[in-house]
């Protein structure tokens, strides 16, 4: 990703857990000056209604809901609380509660009722629909969130916020379903995005725990769908990337982050990216559409500065231009991240991005068992920064109706660098068209080895040692046919993953060529 300012087969999510729809187990007892989960319970926490159509001058029960999100915000909360909206009203401003839950009871906001219509909040404008701020053990469920009104000004959908206050653990967004969200187009530390968890303060180092964005619905939203940023990010790995005035932090990742089963449509920008994290998990989300609206740089979904992210069981498609417009990007001071078993498809940017500079590295990157219908101009891009340790092995490619100009574009000043470390090897590529397929400045830390070339132009061909040119079978569904010269003909690769695209396992000898190990197909 760019400097910022300040249809083939189809990976089926599994349904949600029903532990997603959370209960709680203890009540409220005031102990002056503790924390509210500090505070000891010993019975189910309150229950508190809003009906934003009912009459003003209720008590927050059910037969007198509040009626105003003033009410729902003046009210502190207590571990097992329950803040609940009732279906088919609608609610406009800002919701911002005060309080936690504790481990064993969260704070929980929800919705009440039987109507078809899901319990909606309209921020109208604001800079927030909801800002769940310096709280820890809250679980967001089930509501409708819009902020459409004066488009164009930085604001979100959800905004998670932690400002010197050390560890927030037990924060969960789930089954939301947020749209039209009309903001800017300013990559900030504050918005504009469906879903903003941002990180601040200088004083005190602060992370989240365990967050978990799960099963929303995030839709027309300017500009990022799924958004992490942090000011304590401060590493040597991250070199000069960012203003050390503006994220002058030492880097404090927040961990076991997992990111899993979202739909995100018709995006601005960028679909989902990581900031500042250790140990990610993003999988079986469905990005379709991102890099609409936007002329800056934007990915389907990235990691930066970031540790062990691991992204897979994702179906990427319809990046709406070429800056940068890619599935997957490995931004700078990313350090081993793991792209696998995921579905990229008519992605005018391409494929895959890696992309460090002004002084940072990406490290240690591994691509693997993916499959690529249609993506262009390019398959694979570097930047201009070290590319280092980075291995892109048993994908396959097939393009039909967009022939990418570059099979890999490097973007080194000069084809003598040596930054780069970029192995590719028992991969697939299928072109049905004309033309196309060059290299961009390859450099010699770029080396091929036992992949499939057919149908690519041969002047362009790399250097590919135990490779061939001849049709592999390749079929639409990325299976091969019974016969195929790919079947155990590549290079045996150490900690591959134990299993190709499709689930099969994978042999302790040679592998088969490209994402798929299972037998021929006839």
């Amino acid at each position: 990703m760019r400097p910022e300012p300040g249809r083939g087969p189809r990976v089926t999510a599994r349904a949600l857990p029903a532990t997603l729809v959370l209960s709680a187990a203890l009540t409220l007892v005031t102990v002056p000056g503790a924390r509210a989960s500090d505070r000891p319970s010993a019975s189910a926490g309150h229950v508190f209604h809003v009906d934003c159509a009912a009459p003003a001058g209720g008590d927050g029960s059910r037969a007198r809901p509040w009626s105003t999100l003033a009410q729902a915000n003046a009210q502190p909360y207590g571990p097992g609380d329950r803040l609940l909206f009732r279906r088919g009203s609608t609610c406009t401003g800002t919701l911002a509660p005060r309080g936690e839950g504790s481990a064993t009871a969260p704070f929980t906001i929800a919705d009440y009722g039987s109507a078809a219509a899901r319990a909606r909040l309209d921020g109208a404008g604001a800079h927030d629909t909801v800002l769940l701020s310096n709280t820890r053990y809250t679980r967001l469920s089930a509501l409708e969130i819009v902020n459409a009104a004066r488009p164009g000004s930085e604001r979100n959908g959800v905004r998670l916020r932690l400002t010197d206050y050390g560890t927030a653990r037990g924060i969960a967004v789930t089954g939301l379903y947020v749209h039209d969200v009309r903001g800017g187009d300013a990559k900030t530390l504050t918005g504009s995005s469906g879903i903003h968890v941002a990180v601040e303060g200088t004083a005190r180092p602060s992370r989240y725990d365990g967050l978990e964005i799960a099963g929303n619905r995030i839709e027309d939203v300017d500009r990022e769908g799924v958004y992490f940023k942090s000011t304590w990010s401060r590493r040597p790995l991250v070199g000069n990337q960012q203003d050390p005035h503006t994220y002058p932090g030492a880097w404090t990742p927040s961990t076991r982050v997992r990111v899993h089963h979202n739909t995100l449509r018709s995006l601005a920008g960028d679909g989902i990216k990581l900031d500042t994290t250790a140990g990610a998990v993003v999988e079986h989300n469905r990005v379709d559409g991102f890099q609409l609206r936007s002329p800056s740089a934007n990915a389907g979904v990235w990691t930066f500065n970031t540790d062990d992210t691991l992204v897979q069981f994702n179906e990427v498609s319809g990046g709406g231009n070429t800056h940068d417009g890619m599935s997957f990007d490995a931004d700078g001071a990313s350090r081993n991240t793991v792209f696998q078993y995921n579905n990229s498809h008519d992605n005018k940017g391409g494929f895959l991005l890696l992309c460090p500079y002004s002084g940072a590295k990406t490290v240690g990157t591994t691509v693997r068992y993916n499959v690529s219908r249609n993506d262009g101009a390019r398959l694979i891009q570097n930047c201009a920064g070290p590319v280092l340790d980075t291995r892109i092995y048993n994908n396959s490619f097939l393009n039909t109706d967009r022939i990418p100009a570059y099979l890999v574009q490097d973007d080194t000043p000069s084809p003598t660098t040596t930054d780069h470390q970029l192995t590719v090897r028992n991969n697939i590529f299928v072109s049905r068209g004309q033309g196309g397929y060059a290299l961009k400045n390859p450099t010699p830390g770029l080396r091929f080895d036992h992949n499939v070339f057919h149908g690519l132009p041969p002047a362009h061909l790399p250097a590919n040692p135990g490779g061939t040119t001849a049709d592999p079978g390749l079929r639409d569904d990325f299976r091969l046919t019974a016969g195929s010269p790919a079947h155990a003909a590549g290079q045996h690769v150490v900690s591959n993953g134990g299993r190709d695209y499709f689930g099969t396992p994978l042999p302790a000898g040679a592998p088969t060529i490209g994402a798929y190990e299972g037998p021929g197909v006839h």
